[in-house]
């Protein structure tokens, strides 16, 4: 990860911002290249906001030029409130309006003013673009194709009909769909913008009786216009604004009542994730009601045919993983072959694309070794990475896209000796993945209550990590996939758990500059059967589908209760039943299979 110098970016930024009237910038240019960060710009200093995920790495990419805000540490303020800081002095703050939502600009304007600031302004030419001038990359244009019912499990008129009488029942005007993974979810398309993610630029529009779907019409393959129909409506992507001003300016409005402005009889929805810029064009919040999205809502409830599918793809890629992981062991251990993190990750790739359904990866393979281990979403860069060592831990987080699923999977394992430290915060890891795949909850339980159970072990010696520990995974679509999950945001207490919900149960634990350890597993929810019924609701449990055995080396039994080991020793069972089936005549993944899924029996117990 090399350091990028951001002087003369800021310089031609500072300029621009100065040419549009604002004192202050809100916008991504640090030379950062991790997932969460904003940066922000004054005329004489700049910082940059991330998560515990991205400290490490953060850290390594910024410049001189930026101070690094450690989000969620104590003492450390966030980026609206070092923004507002900042406008101190009647200063203005700039914003483009399509990378922020409405609530987190009428939020960040309140801070501002209270701190003696003028106000946030939305600049509709982003400044950053024009910094990029002709460097900036195109738009993708790559095609937008149609997903097969028998993967989809559900036609996309029914899901529009579904939500065409929930706007009616709500008695709304309509709901702009902004996120990529929810347009191509409803309409049953997948594409290819963004890489590892099957979705593509656009958006749409239901009302009760029309739906719009806002795409450049030179990106559909031929069978789309045909799978579509003709009650779907297709615009430009762009004429969503357009339309957006015509939607609001169209409302029907009620009487009017002497010394009140007039109010629309019904409003239009929006998502509290969709961009300022939405909001402002149907006409700001009196004609808009920020809702959390019933397309995410109903998209994170899998369907009989999606949950089949996760199940049936998370053997196939499960597969692949056990046959990586000994390959790996003797090219390293054997062979004494000398292997960089980005090799493993090609050959990991390699090894998935034979599997049936493969259509590509569902992110960058994080492939490190030892320290780079404690970098949470460590990318290895080809030509700039480390070789793995055989004598130290490795962390291999991965996953793909399947036209039947999507995995996320995560081994931590040791093909040398390891420490005892190294084998104790493992197996306290382990126990924390136990905890939540065991764990059985009434309906109604959120994410935000179950978090502890999988934090309990490491808390108890004193220790944590910086991430949450479960977030919803897409079928055939993003790789994380809200509204639900397990972990502390505040968001994860605001939607409770239900059946059809699939996520990931990935504890983990860090230590800066030599080791990190992560478990992940994907879960479904389940109903689970319970001997009472308290209250007479129903009471919710986990499947889990990824059949990948844990590191053998790593466990310390004497850590684990007699339930943890009987759920271990029956997990491995469940792992060579359903992956032995791949490795006929390959000898050495069946090998290494059968050993490190061969059970702790008491006897070895009493021998450690």
């Amino acid at each position: 990860m090399d350091t990028i110098n951001t002087t003369e970016r800021l310089r031609h930024l500072r300029q621009l911002m100065k040419e549009h009237g604002v004192d202050v910038y809100s916008t991504f240019i640090s030379g950062f290249s991790g997932s969460a960060g904003t940066a922000v710009i004054t005329s004489e200093k700049a910082a940059l906001a991330t998560d515990g995920r991205y400290f490490s790495q953060a850290s390594k990419q910024l410049d001189s030029n930026w101070h690094l805000l450690k989000q969620g540490l104590e003492d450390v303020p966030t980026w609206q409130e070092w923004t507002a800081e900042a406008s101190e002095g009647h200063k203005t703050v700039g914003v483009d309006p399509t990378v922020i939502t409405a609530p987190e600009a009428r939020r960040l304007n309140d801070r501002i003013k209270k701190k003696g600031g003028a106000q946030l302004v939305g600049i509709k030419t982003n400044l950053v673009d024009l910094v990029w001038g002709d460097e900036r990359p195109p738009r993708p244009r790559e095609k937008v194709s149609v997903l097969d019912i028998k993967y989809a499990g559900k036609k996309f008129e029914e899901k529009i009909e579904d939500l065409q009488k929930e706007l009616d029942k709500k008695k709304s005007a309509g709901l702009i769909i902004s996120l990529l993974d929810e347009v191509a979810w409803l309409f049953n398309l997948r594409g290819k913008d963004i890489p590892c993610n099957p979705v593509f630029f656009s958006y749409a529009a239901v009302t009760p009786t029309t739906a719009t779907l806002y795409v450049d019409d030179s990106k559909l393959n031929p069978d789309v216009v045909p799978h579509l129909g003709d009650k779907i409506r297709i615009r430009p992507y762009d004429a969503v604004f357009e339309d957006a001003e015509s939607f609001g300016a169209s409302l029907e409005m009620e009487a009017p009542v002497e010394g009140k402005p007039p109010t629309p009889k019904r409003k239009f929805r929006i998502s509290t994730k969709a961009s300022w810029a939405l909001s402002l064009n149907l006409g700001g919040e009196e004609k808009v009601e920020e809702v959390r999205s019933p397309v995410g809502d109903a998209k994170a409830i899998k369907n009989a045919t999606e949950l089949e599918g996760m199940r049936a793809c998370h053997i196939r890629d499960g597969a692949s993983l056990s046959e990586y992981f000994a390959w790996l062991e003797e090219e390293l251990t054997v062979k004494g072959t000398k292997l960089d993190e980005v090799q493993g990750a090609d050959k990991l790739e390699e090894i998935r694309s034979r599997k049936d359904h493969f259509v590509g990866l569902s992110f960058d393979t994080i492939s490190s070794t030892g320290p780079n281990a404690a970098v949470i979403h460590y990318k290895p860069e080809r030509g700039n990475c480390s070789t793995i060592d055989p004598a130290a831990l490795y962390l291999c987080d991965s996953g793909a896209q399947y036209f039947d699923g999507t995995t996320d999977t995560t081994r931590t394992l040791h093909f040398g000796e390891p420490t005892d430290m190294e084998r104790k915060a493992y197996t306290l890891v382990l126990k924390g993945l136990i905890a939540i795949d065991r764990a059985v909850f009434p309906k109604g339980t959120s994410g935000f209550a179950l978090d502890t159970l999988a934090r309990q072990f490491l808390w108890q010696e004193g220790l944590d990590y910086r991430h949450g520990t479960g977030h919803g995974v897409g079928s055939y679509l993003n790789v994380h996939e809200g509204p639900i999950g397990i972990g502390t945001r505040v968001q994860y207490s605001e939607v409770s758990l239900s059946v059809g919900n699939v996520l990931s149960d990935e504890p983990g634990y860090y230590e800066d500059g030599n080791f990190g350890i992560r478990i992940e597993n994907v879960i479904m929810v389940q109903e689970a059967k319970t001997n009472h019924r308290f209250g007479d609701k129903p009471w919710l449990g986990f499947e889990h589908v990824t059949m990948v055995p844990m590191c053998r080396k790593l466990i310390d039994p004497k850590l684990l209760t007699q339930e943890e080991r009987t759920w271990l020793n029956e997990y491995h069972r469940e792992v060579y039943d359903k992956t032995k089936g791949f490795f006929e005549g390959d000898q050495r993944t069946m090998k290494w299979l059968e050993r490190e899924t061969s059970p702790i029996h008491v006897i070895e117990l009493n021998l450690i």
